[in-house]
């Protein structure tokens, strides 16, 4: 059986060797939109919410979408899921980041999680990719793939899965491993029919030996 430390080297190599060049998949050009992207992306892909957000930023910059009509932003992020939710959500956060902060994102954890549709994952994001503040978000494909390596237990909540990775990992590589794991639970180690056949974590996959003990 492979000791502790040597499956987190096991770790970071591998995925260094698939995805050496890790980074955030939302599309933004200004912190604002990093920040309303990533409220968005909740139960949705950032590839439908890159399309959503480039008929949003089209239409309205920061101050216009502070009072726009809900229903008229509905209509546009409707695709992404829990639309009139999410259209609330970003509305106030617009008028909030407007009054507050006269447009911009602060590197301020407590401020932005006081922020309608912004918790610990959405604000973990924004910390790492807007400050480089290390972080790891668990969203669901970094639950998915922690929990399936033994990194983490399956009844383990986000946030306990989030403190057994900090504690595993180096801080310093946090925001990267927060990328590359997001990465291989989205292209690799799918929900369903993941792609165990040439996965280099096969020999300590939870996931995997479940398979095996089938007869695949």
């Amino acid at each position: 059986m492979m000791k502790a430390n040597e499956v987190v080297e096991k770790i970071l190599i591998g995925l260094d060797e698939m995805f050496p060049d890790a980074s955030c998949e939302l599309h933004y050009e200004k912190d604002y939109e990093l920040l309303i992207a990533t409220v968005l992306s909740a139960q949705c892909t950032d590839k439908r919410v890159n399309v959503v957000t480039k008929v949003l930023w089209s239409t309205y910059d920061l101050e216009g979408l502070a009072k726009a009509n809900q229903k008229d932003v509905e209509e546009i992020i409707h695709s992404v899921g829990s639309y009139t939710k999410k259209a609330s959500y970003i509305i106030e956060i617009a008028r909030r980041l407007t009054e507050d902060y006269h447009g911009s994102v602060p590197n301020n954890r407590e401020y932005l999680e006081s922020l309608p549709g912004v918790g610990r994952k959405t604000c973990n994001v924004v910390l790492s990719n807007l400050f480089d503040i290390p972080a790891i978000a668990v969203d669901t494909h970094v639950e998915r793939v922690s929990k399936r390596l033994a990194l983490a237990s399956i009844k383990d909540t986000v946030e306990k899965v989030e403190q057994k990775l900090m504690k595993k990992f180096p801080k310093e590589k946090w925001s990267r491993l927060h990328h590359q794991l997001v990465l291989f639970g989205r292209y690799r180690c799918k929900a369903i029919h993941p792609e165990c056949l040439d996965c280099p974590f096969k020999e300590f996959c939870k996931y995997d030996q479940k398979e095996l003990k089938k007869g695949k």
